[in-house]
């Protein structure tokens, strides 16, 4: 088993839009944001918008919501209960809904226990494009209380990994999508 370092793909940090929203959002670990730990480049979930937004304020807000609920997703997931992953896999598209489906599809076939629940501390705007087909927000999840461990009771994640994960979370339009949380 690999040990567990808070990345994107994994249960520590995670990615999301609003209820009319669901944003296609490959996370990227791109700099430092205020209050946040520096992490090295790391993918993670995705989520998309339905209707066109009229303000970039809109595309911000729904990006936000978007993101809390896609980590309130993850955060539900018992590993021993596979149903329990399709809540999550709704938030997510390609390679982030690929990584999400392997990583919990392998701690459930080997036995792990995930406790605690990741954080979202700080979310900030940080560019849109002209159309809002992709809005990126900072954001900050505070990982510290997630633990995953191996069956024999062993801990997965390093003791190297951040508490305070910093990341660029990317939301693309998708139409592919329904809405989330109606």
């Amino acid at each position: 088993m690999d040990d567990f370092d808070g990345g994107s793909g994994d249960l520590g940090t995670v990615g999301c839009m609003s209820r009319r929203a669901i944003v296609t959002a490959a996370v990227l670990v791109l700099a430092v944001l205020t209050g946040c730990t520096p992490q090295p480049p790391q993918l993670a979930p995705s989520a998309t918008p339905s209707p066109r937004f009229t303000s970039e304020a809109d595309a911000y807000k729904a990006a936000e919501a978007t993101y809390r609920a896609y980590t309130q997703a993850l955060n539900k997931v018992d590993l021993s209960d596979p149903a329990t992953f399709e809540e999550a896999y709704r938030w997510s598209t390609g390679t982030a809904l690929d990584a999400d489906k392997k990583n919990l599809t392998r701690y459930h076939a080997e036995g792990v226990v995930k406790s605690g629940e990741t954080l979202v501390t700080v979310v900030e705007p940080r560019s849109v494009e002209g159309d809002f087909s992709v809005v990126m927000l900072n954001v900050c999840d505070d990982v510290s209380s997630v633990d995953l461990r191996a069956p024999d009771g062993k801990s997965l994640v390093k003791s190297t990994r951040s508490p305070v994960q910093a990341l660029a979370v990317e939301l693309e339009k998708s139409e592919t999508l329904r809405p989330a949380f109606s």
